[in-house]
Formats: C-alpha cells, structure tokens, sequence
C-alpha cells in the first residue's frame, strides 16, 4: 500500500538572525547621500557668509551690490573652473595666474606693434595660452617632476617674459591703448558686454561663467573624459592599467586651464583696452583657494564643477562685502584665509559624517 504525498511547497530562505546584517542591503540614508556632495561644505560655508554680509553691510542687500558680487566671482570663476578640473586630476597651476596677463598682453602688443585687426591678436593669444597649457602638460610627463615645480617654473618664465616684452615694445610696463583699432568694438561686445535685467547692469562674463559651469558638469558626470579625470586623480596607476590615456588627460586639462587664462586675459583686455605686465601675481592662489573652498580635493580624485562655482561667489562675497562694510580692505586676505580653513575643516567633517557606518 502506498501512501500519497503531497508536492512540496517551494520553502522561503530562513530569516537571517535579528541583528545580523551582511550590509549588502544597507543603503545610505538620503541626509548622508547629500552630505557625499563636494560642494555640500561650499553651500553651507556661502550660505553663512551671505547672512554675515547681509546682516552687517546694509549697501549688501541692493540688486546693484549683487551685482559687483556676481562679476567679480565670474571673472575668478571662469578661470577656478578649469583649476579645479585640474585639480581633480590630481595637479596644480602655479602660472595660472600670470598666464591671464600672458594672453591680453599678447593680444594687446601683436595688434598695436602689427597694426592688425585685434581679431588677430585674439586668435594668436589663443594659440599662445594652448601651447603654454601644452607645454606645461609635456614637461610634466617626460620628466616625471612635480606639477608644483613645473609651473612654478612657468610662472616665473611668464613673469619675467610679460615685464621685459612690454618694456621692450612700448618702454612702459603697460601695453598701448588700442581702443580705436579694428575689430575692438566687435570683440568687446562679445567679451566684455553689459546687459539690463530689471534696471541693473550685469556684465556678460556672468553668463559665460555659468553656462562653462554647466558644461564642465556635464564632462564630469556624463562623459568618458569625465571620468578619466577623476581615474586620473585617484590612482594614475591603476587608472593606466585599465586603459585610461592619463598622459593625453593630463595635456587636455593643462590646456583647459590655458583657455580659461585666454578667455579671462580678453575680458580684462577689452574692458579696459590696456593691460599692465605685473598684473596676476599671485591670482593663482586664489584660483586654488576657491577650488578647495569648493570642495575640491588637494590630493586629487574629489570635487565637481559646482562646488567651484560656489567658491568663487564666496570670493566674490567676501571681496565686496568688505568694501560695503566699510572695512579696511587690508583684511581682505585675512578673511579669505580664514575662510579657506573653516571650509577644508567643514569639507573633512562632511567627508567623515557621509562615509561613516
């Protein structure tokens, strides 16, 4: 006699014991998901600093004010953009700086000394900025030496070579006017214009700057170089071993810095038609400051576009907020010095807070 049985039911997996995880499942709550961002640090860091100002300065709070802010950290965040890309990568640019004076007075002194069409001073200033990213990048590579002494060694080769072409082209240390020459109404519109929004006066290089900010993003977050980059600044060993091209992604961020030195160099050119060769000295460090400002890693491997952006319009903030204060301008640097500390050690907590289990 047999006895039916009935099929068995497919048994669920036993419950793991209360307590016991294998953190395969644990996900970050949304709170340290944000604390992960670069630029979370920057935001707080602005946000302080903005009620500071606006609380002690009452000039701060005009749409006029907003305005300077907004210029000032343009001008310093077209050009912290690229450093921070660079930075990301994991080198530094110390001739950053003296490159911006490089290029306008390039443009300045070939138009002048030529009598050309300033189109063509704009066009070999480019050229010039491009090669001196490019060299900066191929001496790094073939010697193998730190960024820190290949560019400082550039910036002292532009320091000097500024002064001494100058000199020897106008007998001054300031390029000629070239206000009435060709082209120069064309090229100021395009670099150096003012639009009205509301009454007030903006200047263009604003939308320059958040319009590179937004495409920087997206060569971050959504392309291959993108991530080249970070790969680059976090291990370029182990970047190379998976078929990263870290020699040709050092070039290409070199070179962007070298851009954003041509695009600033012809904003200062064409707002005021002439350029003084000693201009730039120590702007470098300002680039990097806001780079760090904004979230942005020395040692490489961390940051985003944002947090730059927000870096400088902190400058910006810090720089005018002290004028409007009615301060000694003289603290200035003091300030920034100041805020350069609390926001590494803001940068360092949030890092802790969104890493830890």
């Amino acid at each position: 006699m047999t006895r039916a049985t009935a099929p068995a039911a497919s048994a669920s997996p036993p419950a793991p014991p209360a307590g016991r995880t294998d953190g395969r499942g644990t996900r970050r709550s949304p709170v340290r998901r944000l604390l992960a961002r670069p630029e979370v640090g920057a935001l707080i860091a602005a946000i302080g600093v903005y009620v500071f100002f606006f609380a002690v300065a009452p000039s701060f709070r005009s749409a006029g004010a907003l305005s300077t802010v907004l210029y000032q950290a343009s001008v310093m965040g077209i050009m912290t953009l690229p450093v921070a890309l660079l930075m990301i990568g994991g080198e530094f640019d110390l001739s950053a700086g003296v490159a911006v004076t490089t290029s306008a007075l390039t443009a300045a002194v070939l138009s002048f000394q030529f009598t050309v069409n300033v189109w063509t001073g704009v066009a070999v200033a480019l050229v010039v900025s491009l090669a001196v990213g490019a060299f900066n990048g191929w001496l790094l590579i073939r010697t193998g030496l730190p960024s820190f002494l290949v560019t400082l060694g550039s910036f002292l080769i532009l320091q000097g070579s500024n002064l001494a072409v100058t000199k020897i082209f106008t007998d001054n240390v300031a390029s000629d006017s070239i206000a009435d020459m060709d082209g120069f109404g064309q090229a100021r519109k395009v670099f150096a214009s003012e639009f009205t929004v509301g009454g007030v006066d903006f200047k263009i290089t604003i939308v320059y700057w958040l319009v590179l900010a937004a495409a920087a993003t997206w060569l971050l977050l959504r392309t291959r170089f993108g991530n080249w980059i970070f790969a680059v600044g976090g291990d370029q060993d182990s970047a190379r071993a998976v078929g990263v091209p870290v020699d040709r992604t050092k070039v290409v961020l070199f070179m962007g810095v070298g851009a954003g030195a041509w695009f600033v160099g012809m904003h200062l050119l064409f707002s005021f038609d002439t350029v003084q060769s000693g201009e730039g000295v120590g702007n470098e460090f300002l680039y990097i400051i806001a780079a760090v400002i904004g979230g942005c890693l020395l040692t490489g491997g961390y940051g985003s576009a944002i947090g730059p952006v927000i870096g400088a319009f902190i400058f910006g903030m810090v720089n005018q907020g002290i004028v409007y204060a009615n301060w000694n301008p003289d603290w200035f640097k003091a300030f920034l010095g100041v805020m350069l500390l609390v926001a590494a050690l803001v940068n360092l907590w949030v890092r802790r807070t969104a890493t830890r289990r």
